[in-house]
């Protein structure tokens, strides 16, 4: 498996001649999408997909229908190439299989809606990677990857840490981390250190474009 970090909340996956990109939104580096066979976005807010995004790569999207509703509005020209899933539901992209997970976005404020969001949990040749989205529920079960978001208008660092350690994934990954400046992201790695670190719980915060080691 080869995975890498792109900007905000996108996260490249490649294996055994399959390449999977979730959520590339208005903070991702284009070339991220680039010879994509596979693309996953877990609900409709920007951040996680534009219609310029999408349009890099001429491969089939599966998300929800909120997002399939705002590409219809948005940019049809793509609709035909969009595939709308379901929490429970399951396929595969090449060796990679794909499990739907949850469907609502973490609270923003008590008097807004709250947005749909469907969570993916991959299997990448044995190695579980969970790609919540914005949602802080886990997946249910154990995991050897979370993506985990650190910063965002609607979290607290407390709950970055507390959604970690519910979820207890051996190793992982910051994503979502475009929200704040450099020096406030290094705050949230030491808090984050701080509590996943005794526990053996690898934590990391790669610079974009760079390769999970």
């Amino acid at each position: 498996m080869r995975l890498t970090k792109f900007g905000h909340s996108c996260v490249r996956i490649e294996h055994e001649g399959t390449t999977v990109v979730l959520d590339p939104g208005a903070f991702t580096e284009p070339e991220a999408v680039d010879g994509a066979d596979l693309v996953l976005v877990t609900h409709l807010h920007p951040d996680h997909w534009t219609p310029d995004q999408l349009r890099r790569a001429d491969a089939p999207v599966r998300t929800i229908a909120q997002v399939a509703d705002a590409v219809a509005e948005q940019a049809p020209d793509l609709l035909e190439r969009v595939t709308v899933v379901a929490p429970g539901e399951r396929f595969a992209a090449g060796a990679i299989d794909v499990e739907v997970v949850n469907d609502k976005h973490a609270v923003i404020h008590p008097d807004y809606p709250r947005p749909d969001n469907s969570g993916f949990l991959l299997d990448v040749g044995g190695t579980s990677v969970f790609h919540p989205g914005d949602s802080l529920d886990g997946p249910g079960r154990r995991v050897d990857l979370l993506l985990a978001p650190v910063s965002a208008p609607w979290m607290k660092i407390s709950e970055a840490i507390d959604f970690a350690l519910a979820v207890g994934a051996p190793r992982n990954l910051a994503i979502h981390d475009k929200v704040y400046s450099d020096l406030a992201l290094g705050m949230a790695d030491t808090h984050l250190s701080t509590f996943l670190t005794p526990r053996e719980q690898e934590y990391l915060r790669l610079p974009d474009g760079t390769d999970l080691p």
